[in-house]
């Protein structure tokens, strides 16, 4: 499980103050709200990036940010999955060897049917730089996968994706929670994308409202 208690935060103004929230395993959770209501913020505290003012972020019992930094690095490497708006692929790197970089630190194997789910199989010899936008966000999905991470935090996943796709790689990522009893915590603007998720929440106001 993966909680957030009585978080505060600021910057030059209070973004929110006592937020509490649960993502229980195979559970997805969504945030909306306009930009720079906080969202990404608390994707942020979740995923060990940005210490809140107050409050306390668990996964389990374990408070992540009174980990020493050898800890708080293998939470990231072994049981964090972080999908960026941003790619952040290597560039210099082909896709194939971007997906091995996330295996070897999972210490996990690359999924060829994952691959095939997400069309881009037929790619992975080719540079980063050659891939369309849509196929490198598919890819930069699956590297977080790859790890087979138990929880899943997600910045607009499907940002870069026509509809059709953007339906087919949330699909994947539910089917991911369910079978790996993960969880998933994202924020999106996109109303239709919240819909699907089991649980949507507004932030609205320096509070978040069950939606």
């Amino acid at each position: 499980m993966l909680s957030l208690e009585g978080i505060k935060h600021a910057f030059d103004v209070v973004l929110y103050k006592d937020l509490n929230l649960y993502v229980s395993p195979k559970e997805s959770v969504a945030i909306l709200g306009v930009s720079g209501s906080g969202k990404s913020t608390i994707l942020n505290h979740a995923s060990s990036f940005l210490k809140p003012l107050q409050g306390s972020v668990k996964i389990d019992t374990t408070d992540i940010y009174s980990l020493k930094a050898d800890k708080l690095s293998a939470l990231r490497k072994q049981t964090l999955g972080v999908i960026f708006q941003s790619h952040y692929l290597f560039r210099g790197f082909s896709a194939l060897e971007n997906l091995k970089v996330a295996s070897i630190l999972g210490n996990k194997d690359i999924d060829i049917k994952m691959l095939e789910s997400f069309g881009i199989e037929h790619v992975l010899k080719q540079q980063i730089g050659t891939l369309s936008g849509g196929q490198q966000q598919r890819l930069s999905i699956a590297r977080v996968l790859t790890k087979m991470p138990r929880v899943l935090i997600a910045d607009e996943p499907t940002g870069n994706l026509d509809s059709k796709t953007a339906h087919d790689v949330m699909n994947h990522l539910f089917n991911y929670i369910r079978t790996n009893n993960a969880c998933m915590l994202l924020a999106t603007h996109d109303t239709e994308l919240a819909k699907l998720c089991d649980k949507t929440y507004m932030l609205k106001d320096c509070k978040l409202e069950r939606v």
